[in-house]
């Protein structure tokens, strides 16, 4: 009777065999997934007793969990954080730079104004020019997270990405509102 290796005390990086680092090659990370998957699959465990499919479960779901975690962009940022000991609290820690601040209310009228409009391809020039500005965010992140190490910047930029994301949503809605 062969039994599993469930070593629960991997973090996301080390149960998927990749190097923790924000840059990750995401096609290897897919093919990690799929192969722990196929392994610990519940079916496969039919025959086992309550306590090893039990523990397969367990393993399913933290595996899938460190897969979802890692290839999203934001999550994997927020997972290296914390990895390395810095903690966002997101909900208490809001503080941005003035200029930031800036240009979101810049970002948000200019949104409000095109929806006003009904102008798709006003909201669509939004949601490139907001894409360009969001893989700059992700390019300077991995400089920071992965060569400089400079979590308390990193931090900041993660901030100042979830507020971006929040605007991707709101151009969506917007486009969906004006098309729809």
């Amino acid at each position: 009777m062969h039994s599993m290796n469930f070593d629960f005390s991997k973090n996301h990086f080390e149960l998927l065999g990749m190097t923790p680092a924000y840059r990750i090659d995401l096609t290897k990370l897919e093919q990690a997934y799929r192969d722990i998957q196929s392994q610990v699959h519940p079916d496969k465990f039919a025959h086992l007793n309550d306590v090893e499919r039990r523990l397969s479960m367990q393993w399913s779901t933290q595996v899938n969990e460190a897969y979802q975690t890692l290839r999203q962009p934001l999550d994997r940022a927020r997972y290296l954080l914390h990895l390395n000991g810095f903690e966002l609290h997101e909900e208490t820690n809001t503080a941005m730079s003035p200029a930031f601040l800036m240009q979101q209310m810049e970002w948000r009228e200019a949104i409000g104004e095109a929806r006003a409009a009904r102008d798709v391809s006003d909201l669509e020039h939004l949601s490139g020019k907001l894409r360009a500005d969001v893989l700059a965010q992700q390019t300077q992140l991995t400089a920071l997270l992965d060569n400089d190490r400079n979590f308390e910047k990193a931090a900041e930029v993660v901030r100042e990405l979830k507020f971006m994301e929040k605007l991707r949503e709101e151009i969506n809605y917007a486009l969906e509102a004006v098309e729809g």
